[in-house]
């Protein structure tokens, strides 16, 4: 088996089904997004693009007064992972009964 130090994954209990004999849990990786406008990323991409100063400056004044008079969109700039795990009662108790808005630390990686 490899070491490996990489941080546990902490997920959100979305959604708790209890059938009562099992037990369906529903989880969304909880990590913080960063949200940013849809005229900064256009404006890095040019940034990014344009490698002439004179007209990267000049592009970017023309698309920041469009941009300006646009709505601004606000882009999540991580897309999360979701898990739905069924386990027996039981182990459900062991683990805590964890409840909708819990955190749990979940590792999953191959061995």
């Amino acid at each position: 088996m490899e070491n490996r130090t990489e941080p546990v994954t902490r997920y959100k209990v979305n959604q708790l089904i209890d059938t009562g004999m099992s037990v369906t849990l529903s989880l969304t990786e909880d990590v913080e997004l960063e949200k940013v406008s849809q005229q900064q990323l256009i404006l890095d991409s040019i940034d990014n693009l344009v490698p002439d100063k004179d007209i990267k400056q000049q592009v970017k004044q023309f698309l920041e007064a469009i941009l300006r008079a646009q709505p601004q969109t606000v882009v999540n700039t991580y897309s999360q992972a979701t898990i739905q795990i069924t386990m027996p009662k039981r182990r459900f108790q062991k683990i805590g009964i964890p409840q909708v808005g819990d955190i749990l630390a979940i590792d999953i990686r191959k061995e």
